[in-house]
Order: structure tokens, then C-alpha cells, then sequence
């Protein structure tokens, strides 16, 4: 419903343009200047009621080993006409991100929903990737009404002319996971209905299983393994997208969302008729309003733009901040402004949750920050289950300094929540972060709130507006303590005191574990490592320098004898080994060069 009540659903267009019509007793159709013709959307293999599952493992699968061929084409030099260069590469990475997008649209709501949430993680993704499914949007043609109808009668139990005095064929709003119909009850109420694909959960059910396996070879990938939690992600998506296809839940956050904002009238809510719901079946008050992305509408609505930067902003921080409990998809669509400047907020299937003793973490991370101290925010990124603690932390916790020392030079005022994100990220790819969903959707949500504050107020700065809640939940706010200051002080006086009175305790045991032989202390030279490699790779080399004179031997002896199709077979066996030989002896060149 993300689009719910600014972009209707595309549909053909004739010179006299397009009107859809519902037939009497029939399906849609689309009346032009050439006649009525039916209303074909157009037909996704995902989208019939039956299919093979068989297939659609085939279909999954020769994505992801097409991506993995064309991931590994990217670094081979001798895979690009005309010579490698930099900007070929970045151009080849470009045109493998839009086919990225263009595939998972072509593969459904399962996986444009997890193209949605891979937009978010940076920290696994190059940039190209992210950028192209930030713009991976879940509108696809609308299902028929008949589908539609037979879902809201099984739902309830009653015919769709029972529930509701009227009800419009055609969708105004269609995506990956439902559409949604206007619609009026009996009693004169405008509402909007939000009716479910069908064979949805289905469709989850065989997709997320051959995920997990693709997540499981990944996690097993000597290479794309490393530091990474794919099955944890996995795990992540998995509740993230079952929650969302969950009516009742979006419909139960949506109430929780209106509490929040009690007695905030620059801020509304659909309200929900539970009477007309179920886990399929969504019924909402009709709030329709101005998009907030559509500037020229709401200064022509005579609407303040910088006051609605503010207010966006604010809204957003009271969400995180004050009930902890907050919108994880802010975009443009599901945000719009009524003729009064109010805020309207739409389509809560995806919130965030942050717990108390998290925002504790939060603050002890925020101390660590601000004292630089690379030590105490690698501990806390730690206890945050945001970083995995590995045998040597050096590495992270230069990043992290580096970091602490670049970006903490500027104002807190005028830094960029976009840059200070993009930087983060920049440091944290192919490091052991493994950011959780939460702070991923709060990072996302704050950039994208930024954007659409710059978007109505060029001069707009987020941080400018965040700063007095940081303030404020540095003195008083959010119940933690008027003195948190003070308290933070007396808290690390009292850790130093216990780590004082445990020290003999703690030597008296290391000194025991040094007479049992349980202390290993383990030892990485860089310089050994680098002539053991070179040992390893001049024998591989000679191996295959063995080998590549053995089958050219036997292919030469079997084309003088007339076996041609052998010497063939065996002679490109032979040129096989030989390039192999040759990279590897690019590769000790290159090796002894850096030595």
C-alpha cells in the first residue's frame, strides 16, 4: 500500500486514453477510441496458482550462477575487449547491478522484497549493487478482481455486496505483496481495502527454502564466507518478510503507531476497522493527501516546505528516540501531507523495535565516540551483536579510530547523515560487521529522511534538528537518568575498583594456566608467510609445467598415429594447463615485486 493513495496502477493507453470499466458479469476491460478490449495484466510464472516448484528452483538457481560467473569475470583482465581498465570495470559493475534489479523483478515478490532489504546492508554489497536496489520498486501489475473477491469472501464468509455498499473493481494501488481497492462500508465510511496476492505465503514457502540453501553454499564459500552470517541474515529476512505478509500484525502497528502520536495533531494515522480484517483482508480509513516528494502540489496547496522538513524529522526522531518503536520504511510513497500540513504515514508491515537496554548500549557506544576511544566503541559494537569478535580486533579497531579521527572533526550540526553512513559502510565491507536489521533500517530511514528534507528545503540539515535530542538523552530525556553524565563517571569508577580488587585473583590464575601449558600463545610472521606462499606457488608451478609436457607429449604421439580427435581433446587439456601455468607466473611476478 506503499503507493496507496498518490500513483494509480499503470495501465494502456489508447489516443482517447485508457478507462477501465468492469463488464457485467465479466472481467475488467479497457474502453477506447478502438473499442472494448479485456484487461490483460501480464502474466508472471509466479503469479499462476499453479506452477512447478521443480521449475522454480531451476529458474532461482541459474540466477545465482549466472551472478556468480558474471562476479567472477569481473576481476579476470582478459574478460575485457580492448584491455582492463578501471572504468570498464565499473561500467561492467553497473550493467551487472541493473540486471541484478531487473532479474529479481522478474522473479517476484519474494525476492524484490529481499532486493529491498539488500538495499539497505552496505556492509555486504558494493555500492553499485545498493544503489541500483534502492530504485527496485514492488509495484507489478494488479491480479484480477475475481481473485480478489474470492479472498475477501473466503476471509469473511460473505459476499464482498454483504461487507460493503460499494466496492471498486479496480485497484488504485498494486505491489509485489497485495493492491488495494476504495471502497465504502454501509454506514457511509470512505475506507480503502488492501486484499493479499493470492498464493502468496506459498509462493514464500518454496522461494525462502531454496534461499536458505543459497545462503548455507555462501556461508560455506571459503571466500564470500568469511566474516559474514549469511545464514543469521537469512534468518533475519525470513521473520522480516513473514511479519509483512501478516495483516493483523501491520494492522496492530498501525494502532500502536496512532498511540504513539496521541495529541500530536501534525501527525495521522489510518485508522483500521478490525470488523473488516484479517490476515489476508486489510480495512483502513480513507486519508488520501499530498505526496511528499511532489513539491510544486504542496506549495501549491500554500504549505510551509521548510516547516514540513522539520516536522518529518522530528516525527522520525519521537519514533526512535521517545517510543522506540519506529516506521523501518520512510520513503516518499508511504509519507504524504494533508490540505492542513499534517503528516500522513502509510504501510506499517515493516517496523523496527529498540529495546531499553539497547538504548543503555546506545549510550555507553555514544560516550565511546565522543571520548574517541576506539577501544570502548569496539566493545560496544560488540555487545551490540553488530561486530563479530574475531582472534585479532587490530584491524577494526584502526578502521574504527580512523574513522573517530576524520569524521568527528566537524560540527555535529554539519555533518551528513548520507556521508557519515557511506563512510561507515566504506569501512565496515569486508570487515566482521554484521550490522542488524535495526540499525540498517535506522541508517536507511535517516538518509532517506534527509533526502526528502533536502528535497522540500535545500537548506535543511538533519543533524541540525537531532541535535537537541541528543542533548536530550544525554541529560534527561528518555527516563535513563537526569544524571546520566555523572552517573556514567561513577559507573566507570566503580568498574575500575572491581578490575583493581580482581587483578591478584586474575595474575594468580594466568600464572596456573602457564604452569599447566593451557596459555598458547600464537605467533603470525608476515614474512614467513609470504616465502611459504612463493614455495607453494613455484611447486604448484612446476607441477603444472610437468604436466602441460606430458599431455603436449601424448597429443603430439596421437596426431602423428591418426587420432585426431584425441591429440585434439588431449592438446586443449595441454593449452588448459599451460594458461593456468602462465597466470601463475604473473602472479609469483607480482607477489616478488610487493616483497
Amino acid at each position: 500500500m506503499s503507493e496507496l493513495l498518490n500513483d494509480p496502477i499503470p495501465t494502456p493507453e489508447t489516443p482517447e486514453g485508457p478507462r477501465l470499466m468492469k463488464r457485467s458479469g465479466g472481467p475488467l476491460a479497457i474502453q477506447g477510441n478502438r473499442g472494448t478490449v479485456p484487461y490483460r495484466p501480464k502474466a508472471y510464472r509466479w503469479s499462476r496458482a499453479n506452477y512447478s516448484p521443480n521449475r522454480r528452483r531451476i529458474e532461482i538457481w541459474n540466477f545465482v550462477l549466472q551472478f556468480l560467473a558474471s562476479l567472477w569475470s569481473l576481476n579476470k583482465p582478459w574478460t575485457y575487449k580492448g584491455g582492463f581498465t578501471e572504468a570498464k570495470q565499473i561500467a561492467r559493475r553497473r550493467k551487472q547491478a541493473n540486471w541484478i534489479r531487473e532479474t529479481l523483478l522478474e522473479l517476484g515478490p519474494t525476492f524484490i522484497k529481499l532486493g529491498q532489504l539488500f538495499s539497505t546492508r552496505s556492509d555486504l554489497f558494493p555500492s553499485e549493487y545498493v544503489e541500483e536496489l534502492a530504485k527496485l520498486q514492488d509495484r507489478v501489475p494488479a491480479f484480477s478482481y475475481e481473485q480478489a473477491q474470492a479472498i475477501i469472501e473466503e476471509d469473511f464468509g460473505r459476499k464482498v455486496e454483504e461487507l460493503f455498499r460499494s466496492f471498486d473493481p479496480v485497484p488504485i494501488a498494486a505491489a509485489s505483496l497485495g493492491q488495494v481497492h476504495k471502497a465504502q462500508l454501509h454506514s457511509g465510511e470512505e475506507i480503502v481495502v488492501k486484499v493479499q496476492r493470492p498464493g502468496l505465503k506459498r509462493l514464500f514457502g518454496i522461494d525462502l527454502a531454496i534461499a536458505k540453501t543459497i545462503a548455507r553454499y555462501f556461508q560455506n564459500h571459503p571466500r564470500w564466507g568469511r566474516g559474514r552470517d549469511w545464514l543469521g541474515i537469512y534468518d533475519e529476512c525470513y521473520k522480516i518478510l513473514y511479519e509483512e505478509v501478516d495483516y493483523i500484525n501491520e494492522g496492530r502497528n498501525a494502532d500502536t503507531f496512532r498511540r504513539n502520536f496521541r495529541g500530536k495533531e501534525w501527525v495521522r494515522v489510518p485508522r483500521v476497522y478490525w470488523r473488516y480484517s484479517s490476515p489476508r483482508v486489510l480495512t483502513l480509513e480513507y486519508l488520501p493527501g499530498i505526496k511528499i516528494s511532489h513539491y510544486e502540489a504542496i506549495e501549491a496547496a500554500g504549505l510551509d516546505r521548510k516547516i514540513l522538513a522539520k516536522l518529518g524529522a522530528e516525527a522520525y526522531l519521537r519514533q526512535l528516540l521517545n517510543h522506540g518503536f519506529f516506521h523501518a520504511d520512510p520513503h516518499p510513497g508511504n509519507l504524504a501531507v494533508s490540505p492542513d500540513g499534517a503528516l500522513i504515514f502509510y504501510d506499517f508491515g515493516m517496523m523496527g523495535r529498540i529495546r531499553t537496554d539497547v538504548r543503555v548500549k546506545l549510550l555507553d557506544l555514544f560516550f565511546g565516540i565522543a571520548k574517541k576511544n576506539a577501544e570502548d566503541v569496539v566493545e560496544c559494537l560488540v555487545e551490540l551483536e553488530a561486530l563479530a569478535r574475531t582472534d585479532d580486533m587490530g584491524p577494526v579497531r584502526r578502521s574504527i579510530q580512523y574513522i573517530l579521527d576524520n569524521l568527528m572533526d566537524q560540527p555535529f550540526e554539519e555533518q551528513s547523515v548520507a556521508a557519515i553512513s557511506d563512510d561507515l559502510y566504506a569501512i565496515a565491507y569486508d570487515q566482521p560487521f554484521r550490522f542488524p536489521a535495526t540499525f540498517t533500517f535506522v541508517m536507511r530511514a535517516f538518509s532517506t529522511l534527509e533526502g526528502v528534507g533536502k528535497g522540500l528545503d535545500p537548506e535543511f540539515n538533519f543533524m541540525e534538528v537531532a541535535k537537541p535530542f541528543a542533548m536530550q538523552i544525554m541529560t534527561n530525556g528518555n527516563s535513563l537518568d537526569r544524571n546520566t553524565f555523572f552517573n556514567e563517571i561513577g559507573r566507570q569508577a566503580a568498574q575500575v575498583g572491581t578490575t583493581a580488587l580482581g587483578l591478584p585473583g586474575r595474575i594468580e590464575d594466568t600464572i596456573e594456566k602457564l604452569e599447566r601449558g593451557d596459555i598458547r600463545i600464537r605467533v603470525r610472521s608476515i614474512e614467513t608467510d609470504r616465502v611459504l606462499r612463493r614455495i607453494g606457488n613455484v611447486q604448484m608451478g612446476t607441477n603444472l609445467a610437468l604436466l602441460v609436457s606430458a599431455f603436449t607429449l601424448s597429443a603430439t604421439i596421437l596426431f602423428v598415429n591418426g587420432k585426431i580427435w584425441l591429440a585434439l581433446i588431449i592438446g586443449a587439456v595441454a593449452l588448459f594447463l599451460a594458461l593456468s601455468l602462465i597466470r601463475l607466473i604473473m602472479r609469483i611476478e607480482r607477489s616478488d615485486k610487493m616483497m
